[in-house]
C-alpha cells in the first residue's frame, strides 16, 4: 500500500498545482474572468485522489508491509492464493443488465425505467453478496 499512496498523492499534488495554474492562466487571459468549470473539475480532481491516497496511506499503517513493498520483495515472496471468486455465477451478468436497465432510464429520462432498473440493481447486488448463504451453494456450517 505504500506505493499506491504515493502514486495517488503525487498525482493529487499535481492537480492542485493545475488548478491554480488553470484559474491562473484563465483570468489573465479573459481579463480577470476565472473559467470555473475547468478549475471547479480539476479541483474536485485533486480531492478525489487525495481521498484515495488518504485511504491507502491509512491503510498501510494498519497492515503488514507486501512483498512489492519491501526493497528486499522477491516475486515469489507474493506468491499463492490471492482470494476466492465464484466460478460459475451468473449474478455478474444480471448486474450488467440491471445497470444498463437503469442507465436507459437515465438516459432517456423515463422514470419508470430507471425506477425498475434501480430494484433490479439491489436485487443483483443482494444475490451476488448472498450467493454463498442461501440456496444450492450454501455452505455447510460445523
Amino acid at each position: 500500500m505504500k506505493t499506491e499512496w504515493r502514486i495517488f498523492l503525487v498525482i493529487a499534488g499535481f492537480l492542485l498545482f493545475a488548478t491554480f495554474l488553470y484559474g491562473g492562466w484563465t483570468a489573465a487571459d479573459s481579463g480577470g474572468q476565472v473559467e470555473w468549470v475547468g478549475t471547479v473539475a480539476l479541483l474536485l480532481s485533486f480531492l478525489l485522489c487525495s481521498m484515495c491516497g488518504g485511504f491507502f496511506w491509512f491503510v498501510s499503517r494498519r497492515i503488514d508491509l507486501r512483498p512489492e513493498d519491501r526493497p528486499d520483495g522477491e516475486i515469489a515472496d507474493g506468491a499463492g492464493e490471492i482470494g476466492f471468486f465464484s466460478p460459475g455465477s451468473y449474478w455478474p451478468f444480471g448486474l450488467a443488465i440491471a445497470v444498463a436497465l437503469a442507465g436507459f432510464g437515465l438516459a432517456f429520462w423515463q422514470f419508470w425505467l430507471l425506477g425498475l432498473g434501480m430494484v433490479a440493481v439491489t436485487f443483483s447486488v443482494c444475490g451476488l453478496l448472498f450467493e454463498y448463504y442461501s440456496g444450492t451453494r450454501r455452505t455447510a456450517e460445523h
